[in-house]
């Protein structure tokens, strides 16, 4: 008995001090993913909000508040919501209708991987790059526009209708077919796991019991999708509405909260307005939080099925 009262907390400290060095290596690991965290992350944010509540002098203010007061930033503060909405809305529409054809193929065959890979690229493919892509197509003077005046005589063409601002490609509401180019490869990607996790035996059980098809989409597929779908919309909205570049390209005189964070920055009419950019990061920051811990929420109760 005394041998094993003596050899026993050995075995602990043994034991407790490889836990010890494992959790040490863990943190090692993680320390450059932290380091780029605060460096890029964190103290950039931190100093574009903060600025906001200081003056142009650097002294403490609420002062710059008054910009959210702005009809303009007011409007295009909702013009920015919207866009995100519908964009996120419609691109969540196509993606899933997508992800339920690929359900029909093979995992590891040729199209689903080609589909795949080609959602991972195109769902980072945006900026100046994409915006070129749909002037040079159906701009003004795109491809397709000259071709349908060329071949049909057809002077219409519905991507470059006119309004008293101009051409809406160049709107914020014509800024809904560039924002789904990368919306839709996006719902693909993080959509289909959750239809993957549909089992084989729901079906067959639906099907033993009588229930049709309809029956098995309607009270069994859908509610167990219902999380992963609506948190997939709240994913795709903050993606849009934090996109900048895009807009930025097509879009030169504001219409969206991050161009008019651009516009207090940048401009050279009104002097003075660069710390309202931080009241207006803050607001970006408020709507994100609130986006998030929404879909943090769903995308915990998705879990439950992914698992």
């Amino acid at each position: 008995m005394t041998a094993a009262v003596t050899t026993a907390p050995a075995t602990t400290t043994r034991g407790a001090g490889k836990t010890s060095r494992r959790r040490s290596a863990v943190w090692l690991g993680l320390t450059p993913f932290a380091i780029y965290v605060l460096l890029f992350l964190a103290i950039p944010a931190v100093l574009a909000v903060g600025s906001g509540f200081f003056s142009s002098a650097g002294a403490f203010t609420f002062a710059n508040f008054s910009a959210l007061a702005d009809p303009v930033i007011t409007g295009d503060l909702v013009a920015t919501i919207v866009l995100s909405l519908v964009t996120a809305v419609i691109g969540a529409i196509i993606g899933a209708i997508i992800c339920f054809a690929l359900l029909g193929t093979r995992p590891d065959g040729w199209l689903r991987t080609t589909i795949d890979s080609a959602s991972s690229v195109l769902a980072q493919f945006g900026g100046v790059m994409l915006a070129f892509a749909f002037v040079a197509t159906i701009g003004q003077q795109g491809f397709i526009t000259t071709w349908l005046v060329s071949t049909f005589g057809w002077t219409d063409n519905p991507f470059v209708i006119f309004d008293n601002n101009g051409p809406l490609l160049y709107q914020v509401i014509g800024l809904t077919i560039p924002y789904l180019y990368f919306q839709i490869p996006l719902m693909v990607i993080v959509f289909m796991p959750a239809m993957e996790g549909l089992k084989a035996t729901w079906g067959e059980a639906n099907a033993t019991l009588g229930g049709t098809r309809f029956t098995y989409w309607t009270r069994i597929a859908f509610p167990i999708l219902a999380p992963a779908f609506f948190g997939s919309v709240i994913l795709l909205f903050a993606n849009a509405f934090s996109s900048y570049a895009t807009a930025a390209a097509l879009i030169s005189q504001g219409g969206i909260l991050p161009l008019d964070i651009k516009s207090s920055l940048t401009s050279e009419t009104v002097i003075g307005r660069a710390n309202q950019a931080g009241v207006l990061a803050l607001a970006m920051v408020v709507v994100m939080i609130v986006v998030m811990v929404v879909y943090s929420a769903l995308d915990k109760r998705a879990s439950r099925w992914r698992s």
